[in-house]
């Protein structure tokens, strides 16, 4: 007696992640343009942190990079 095998699964894992792909889309879609207004200082406020946040990236990306190449 042989045993059976499911068929190849690749048809439900391409539509599983065709569903969660189009959910993101649809997502996105609903929230691209904001519904509160902000003034200029929170925009200013909003731009520095987001400067912050690279360079403190920048900095743990130099020092991954320096650490490695130290003998």
């Amino acid at each position: 007696m042989e045993a059976s095998f499911p068929p190849p699964s690749g048809n439900r894992m391409s539509e599983f992640l065709r569903t969660r792909f189009s959910k993101f889309r649809e997502i996105n879609e609903k929230y691209r343009t904001p519904r509160i207004k902000t003034t200029k200082a929170v925009s200013i406020a909003l731009l520095m942190l987001r400067l912050y946040l690279f360079l403190l990236i920048g900095i743990l990306f130099f020092k991954f990079i320096t650490t490695i190449l130290m003998p």
